[in-house]
């Protein structure tokens, strides 16, 4: 079972967007901001579990490139799929880890990003 960790401050997007990724993927949490997402990803009883971090919140303090950095630093190897914000190109974003959506986007664009990306991982991993 894959799990993901999905980011998202708005508790409408969240609930259009996750049970999707859970009926296609299995298992996933929810953090309403980045704090709280890299507390999740630490956590000592599923640290190193999370295999994507989907990031669709507008941050307060931290900018969305900041926090895939900082992601990037205690977790190298995770996956994130960024749902860009105005303002946010995929300039902003380095690593071949990282994917990024720009908005508009429906729900279904989203599981599908994701499948490609985890699906590629697996490849590499073999």
């Amino acid at each position: 079972m894959t799990k993901i960790l999905l980011v998202e401050d708005d508790p409408l997007e969240a609930r259009l967007i996750l049970p999707l990724l859970e009926r296609e993927f299995g298992e996933v949490h929810r953090a309403t901001d980045a704090a709280e997402a890299l507390c999740a990803i630490e956590r000592a009883d599923i640290a190193g579990q999370f295999k994507l971090v989907i990031s669709g919140q507008r941050m307060q303090g931290i900018g969305n490139p900041e926090f895939v950095a900082e992601l990037h630093a205690r977790m190298p190897e995770l996956l994130v799929l960024v749902l860009g914000t105005a303002g946010e190109s995929p300039k902003d974003y380095f690593g071949e880890n990282v994917e990024f959506l720009p908005r508009p986007l429906v729900p279904r664009q989203i599981v599908t990003a994701a499948g490609k990306m985890l699906s590629r991982d697996k490849s590499h991993a073999l």
